[in-house]
């Protein structure tokens, strides 16, 4: 049996391979896991745009000897089913979500055992954020709903970003932008995008700011389809902002260009919150910045610290109730805004990534895709 794994080289990303590799027998503890779909999104592309940087490569090393220097396998979000166990705690047919490479299958080392789910023991990401090692039980988990999981593939990893951008935010007082009366502007680059509008959706609850939209021409009337947005406006059109406005830039697009215009216009620039990178081809540039110095919003380290505020049952119940909400929200019948397209095989798979990495086609789809 052969193990089927879509590689992409890290540096042009553009460039990606199909592998076959035999199937490795599994050691005492461990299971082997069926990849049986996973979402595709612009947050795998900011993945591997910051994958040295972030340790994302890391997580699915590609073998010795088979380019581990030049190429990788991007981390997904999805399903699999246990197809062998080693691990008397885990059963074969288990359902799990969690993060896998882009392959047919994956074999994990079952750690910390528990009625919920468990985290993958490999030693290789031992130090690597545990976020990210944790396999849920779908039939324990109270987010799963098996009539949903594109929804929840697509949009349950962004949307956990998202409700973090905004709790940060709000954590931070706004960084002083709503101080004096003034309501703060929040700009969001890359508006369009599935994080950056699962972010707008949370931050249109908080009366204290403006959730103002910055996307491309092609794009701005879905953005304002959505109905969370204050305003939507072109990246041309920010002169149309008076350059006193106090605000705070959250940067989902990874333009140095644009982050550096933005720099330079508002000169009440309070904090400057780097998300991801949609803009790859654009992604340096923005260097000697005006203002405040660009920090990397890490999502885990805000969740770390909420689970000490309100402890883990008070977080996982804050952000259950706040996720059903949203995925109403995106499932408004007269106007949904994912329509989900299933992709299957090596070549769907690489058509699905370069239009994806491209940044093209209509923002409401949604790409899940399956290698078998």
């Amino acid at each position: 049996m052969n193990t089927t794994q879509f590689q992409v080289r890290k540096n042009p990303l553009t460039a990606t391979r199909t592998v076959l590799r035999p199937q490795e027998p599994l050691s005492d503890g461990q299971v082997r896991v069926r990849i049986e779909q996973f979402a595709y999104t612009a947050n795998n592309i900011t993945y591997a745009a910051f994958g040295d940087a972030m340790n994302y490569w890391k997580f699915f090393p590609v073998p010795q000897g088979d380019g581990e220097g030049e190429w990788g396998l991007i981390p997904v979000w999805g399903f699999g089913v246990v197809t062998q166990t080693q691990c008397p705690a885990v059963a074969v047919g288990e359902r799990l979500y969690g993060y896998w490479p882009m392959a047919t299958d994956v074999v994990l080392q079952p750690a910390r055992v528990s009625p919920e789910g468990f985290f993958d023991g490999a030693p290789h990401r031992a130090e690597l954020h545990p976020v990210y090692n944790q396999y849920l039980r779908c039939a324990t988990d109270p987010l799963y709903d098996a009539a949903q999981e594109p929804q929840q593939a697509l949009l349950r990893p962004l949307f956990l970003t998202a409700w973090l951008i905004d709790d940060f935010l709000a954590d931070n007082d706004f960084f002083g932008t709503c101080a004096h009366g003034h309501r703060g502007a929040m700009l969001l680059s890359s508006a369009s995008s599935k994080t950056a509008y699962a972010t707008a959706a949370q931050l249109a609850q908080r009366p204290e700011v403006e959730v103002i939209g910055l996307t491309s021409a092609a794009n701005v009337a879905f953005c304002e389809s959505l109905g969370v947005y204050s305003r939507v406006l072109t990246y041309e059109q920010l002169d149309t902002l008076a350059a006193d406005t106090p605000c705070v830039y959250v940067d989902f697009a990874g333009n140095g260009e644009l982050r550096k215009v933005i720099h330079s216009r508002f000169t009440a620039l309070a904090y400057s919150c780097s998300i991801g990178g949609t803009h790859v081809d654009r992604l340096a540039g923005g260097r000697d910045l005006a203002g405040p110095r660009p920090v990397l919003f890490f999502a885990p380290a805000q969740a770390k610290k909420r689970h000490g505020d309100w402890g883990a049952a008070g977080f996982n119940e804050r952000m259950a109730r706040a996720w059903h909400a949203f995925v109403r929200q995106v499932d408004t019948p007269t106007a949904p805004w994912l329509v989900v397209q299933q992709h299957s095989g090596p070549e769907a798979v690489q058509a699905a990534h370069a239009l994806v990495l491209g940044g093209r086609g209509d923002p409401r789809l949604g790409h899940m895709l399956s290698l078998a």
